[in-house]
């Protein structure tokens, strides 16, 4: 973090905007920082961090530091990122957030996905050096030669220009919305496919039947990759799409656990039921732990640690952890009496 110094966004004469993105956390190295979501915007000579909420709060970085860029891929669980290597820091350069630093990269967590454009324009904008480039100047010879915008010629010159940088802006804008609708129609389309897939248990899930209307994102994601051949989908496209089910009323939603595990389930799928179940197949077996649970109901060890722990949570059953593991009973106390 000690290459980064403070700003206030404006961009000089000699820089171009290249691309911005939402939703960007920096790490310095393997450390966490405070500037933990903001907008991450790529110039022809740096890099700007704009925090969400502290307007004046920025961030910049320029690209002369950066000798090498790498990526780390996306899983269910963490974001994709971009590793920016970095040469040491000027002793000459602006105040920042920190005066030194351990390490000698920093990484940029993509959490509202854009990792791939960035990467791939932040490295033709390291190759071409824009800041090297030094604005030409116009030598005069003679006082006949000497160009002055003045008059009306350099006020006409001047609207022409603010005009033609309005229509670029313009022109870039509907470009960004334009696939910024595109991505949200993939996703729409994505979710739908999801929904579909689930509810037809036909094809390429029958083999594999989700339990009582419950499946973990991580066999949704294996399994509808299976089905798409090449055209594979990335953990956060996946992620993305099954959020917007809710939203789009369909039968299939996605549910989270306090433990952090994702799921698509039916929307018509009872909690209370599935708890009333896992109590009755405990009490059955006396006592019972995740994995032996899922082999009587037939589900992933996943799922049936999660049945176990939201009946624990409802005061149906109980725990007894040893050295043997986890083994959950059902809670005397509220069925005998004392």
């Amino acid at each position: 973090m000690d290459r980064f110094s403070w700003s206030d966004g404006i961009l000089s004469a000699e820089e171009q905007l290249i691309t911005q993105q939402n939703g960007v956390r920096i790490y310095d190295g393997t450390q966490k920082t405070a500037f933990d979501y903001g907008k991450l915007v790529l110039t022809s000579h740096r890099v700007v961090w704009k925090d969400h909420k502290d307007q004046k709060c920025i961030l910049t970085l320029p690209l002369s530091y950066v000798v090498q860029i790498e990526e780390e891929g996306s899983t269910l669980t963490k974001s994709a990122k971009s590793v920016l290597h970095l040469s040491p820091a000027d002793p000459r350069r602006p105040s920042g957030p920190s005066m030194s630093s351990s390490f000698s990269f920093i990484r940029f967590s993509f959490t509202e996905g854009g990792q791939k454009e960035f990467h791939r324009t932040i490295s033709e904008a390291v190759q071409r050096k824009r800041w090297e480039v030094r604005p030409a100047q116009t030598q005069a010879v003679g006082s006949n030669q000497k160009q002055l915008r003045t008059g009306i010629s350099g006020i006409e010159k001047s609207i022409q220009q603010k005009h033609m940088d309005t229509d670029r802006n313009i022109s870039q804008a509907f470009e960004d919305l334009s696939k910024l609708m595109d991505k949200a129609k993939e996703m729409v389309a994505i979710s739908r496919n999801i929904s579909t897939k689930l509810r037809e248990k036909q094809g390429d899930i029958t083999e594999d039947e989700t339990s009582g209307g419950v499946m973990t994102l991580s066999d949704v994601y294996c399994r509808l990759n299976r089905a798409r051949g090449l055209e594979l989908l990335s953990p956060d496209d996946l992620v993305n799409a099954c959020r917007t089910m809710d939203l789009l009323q369909l039968p299939v939603r996605l549910h989270v656990f306090e433990s952090g595990v994702m799921v698509l389930q039916l929307r018509s799928h009872s909690n209370e039921a599935t708890v009333a179940d896992t109590e009755r197949t405990v009490e059955k077996s006396g006592s019972l732990t995740a994995e032996e649970l899922a082999k009587i109901i037939g589900s992933s060890v996943v799922l049936s640690k999660e049945r176990l722990l939201t009946a624990e949570k409802l005061g149906k059953l109980c725990r007894d952890e040893s050295t043997e593991g986890l083994r959950f009973f059902p809670n005397l106390l509220l069925t005998k009496a004392l």
